[in-house]
């Protein structure tokens, strides 16, 4: 509107900026960068003709490591948005996952037991895995099975094992691994009349209290020490299971043991 004014005749500079607010610096200001952005933007304009998958970083890459412009990114990016040559960002696909059912609180022994894996290496590199059973009404460890391989056939002889002296559960809660579905496990539970309790796919927190045991497996000495055999794995965590019952507060319980909590309900 200034520079109308001043052709028109009807102001000189001086008025006219004051008129309008501009100091006479910014009238007599002159883009020397245009014929320079003009050839940024027919660059990104082949660029992205030519290479249709091509994103603002390589284009800014190919014109300066390539072709050896010195041009600064952020002006380079913003003719590249002036230009609206953005990729179209593919948005990511939501899983409709069903509402997670509550964890269940048992109110006594032996309602619900909660079994998991764990996996680690020896020293040699060779990997081995951590069978765990608990007791969730006191977070009671009742066994540790280790070895190379643990099939169904071993966490039938584990549950067998601890039935001997623990009694029998009304339910386990496991989670959807080969190992837990088996028609071996299946048939097992169905003989000794205990229900098998599946959590839902992709909900590891519906088997929290397992979960929770297994971290503290890990933090408090399977993460700490390099083992050369199963057997002394194997040693260790047994060593450790009663050390963990007996000897360690757990937070879950009111700082307690978990032998401490199957004490009270004597």
């Amino acid at each position: 509107m200034a520079q109308q004014a001043v052709r028109s005749g009807k102001a000189s500079i001086k008025l006219a900026c004051l008129a309008f607010c501009v100091s006479i610096t910014c009238y007599r200001y002159q883009p020397r960068l245009s014929c320079e952005n003009t050839e940024i933007a027919d660059h990104l304009l082949r660029l992205t003709h030519n290479q249709r998958n091509w994103g603002f970083g390589l284009c800014f890459l190919y014109l300066r490591n390539v072709k050896g412009y010195r041009w600064n990114h952020k002006r380079v990016y913003r003719i590249y948005r002036e230009l609206e040559l953005n990729l179209r960002i593919k948005p990511r696909k939501r899983i409709v996952r069903e509402k997670p059912v509550p964890l269940a609180v048992p109110e006594s022994i032996n309602q619900c037991w909660s079994m998991d894996f764990m996996h680690d290496q020896l020293s040699d590199g060779r990997s081995f895995r951590i069978f765990n059973l608990i007791d969730d009404f006191n977070r009671e460890a009742l066994a540790m099975d280790i070895d190379l391989s643990l099939p169904a056939e071993r966490v039938v002889r584990a549950l067998d094992q601890v039935i001997e002296w623990r009694g029998k559960p009304l339910a386990i809660r496991s989670d959807n691994g080969p190992e837990y579905i088996s028609s071996k496990l299946v048939l097992w539970a169905e003989k000794h009349d205990i229900r098998l309790d599946y959590i839902q796919p992709g909900n590891p927190q519906q088997n929290a209290y397992v979960e929770r045991y297994n971290r503290t497996v890990r933090y408090d000495w399977l993460g700490h020490y390099l083992f050369e055999s199963i057997a002394e794995v194997q040693d260790y965590g047994t060593n450790w299971i009663w050390t963990y019952n007996h000897e360690r507060p757990n937070m879950a319980l009111g700082g307690i043991t978990p032998k401490q909590k199957l004490a009270l309900l004597a």
